[in-house]
């Protein structure tokens, strides 16, 4: 069964004109909605055309950014419609359309450059973080407290102050001075 997708991203748009090019294409059944674009999540209709699949089904839409705004977004519901051994097809981007040998070749090669990208992308990030700490940076949240406040804690604590009067002196938690005593 061929189920249509139709979406506008809000109440001042109409979908009629998706509608019309679903039925044209062999949909029988649509579901259109004005919603975000944003994420597939809180999109009713949506949710409700991903439980109506079957094994067999294809999934159509007028165009790609009718169903995803981004492209990891589309491979991600893509990649659950293959799970459900479904199958997707676009009207406006011919090359989109996973029923087809071709279509899935194309899929599986723009997969393959997403992943591709996506390690390039993590690489360098990688070695931007590698530079960044021989030069110093220090990540993370910075200290609550400085070395010397430590050693006054590290004093005032031998001297018999409970962490709780510390942690009430220097406005933090107590995990914070338990850590300052445990570093001195």
């Amino acid at each position: 069964m061929r189920y249509g997708y139709a979406r506008v991203s809000s109440n001042s748009q109409d979908y009629a004109a998706q509608v019309d090019a679903l039925k044209a294409a062999g949909c029988e059944r649509i579901f259109s909605e004005k919603a975000s674009g944003k994420s597939t999540s809180g999109r009713k209709e949506f949710e409700k055309l991903m439980k109506a699949l079957l094994p067999g089904d294809a999934v159509v839409v007028t165009k790609l950014d009718r169903l995803a705004r981004s492209s990891r977004d589309l491979h991600n519901v893509l990649h659950e419609l293959q799970e459900r051994s479904c199958g997707f097809v676009s009207l406006g981007e011919t090359w989109c359309d996973t029923t087809t040998d071709v279509g899935r070749l194309v899929m599986t090669i723009m997969g393959g450059i997403a992943e591709f990208e996506r390690s390039l992308i993590r690489s360098r990030c990688d070695d931007g973080i590698a530079r960044a700490k021989a030069k110093g940076t220090k990540f993370g949240r910075p200290t609550a407290l400085d070395a010397s406040q430590k050693r006054k804690i590290a004093d005032r604590y031998a001297a018999g102050e409970t962490m709780a009067m510390l942690a009430r002196d220097y406005e933090v938690g107590e995990a914070t001075i338990f850590r300052a005593l445990k570093a001195a």
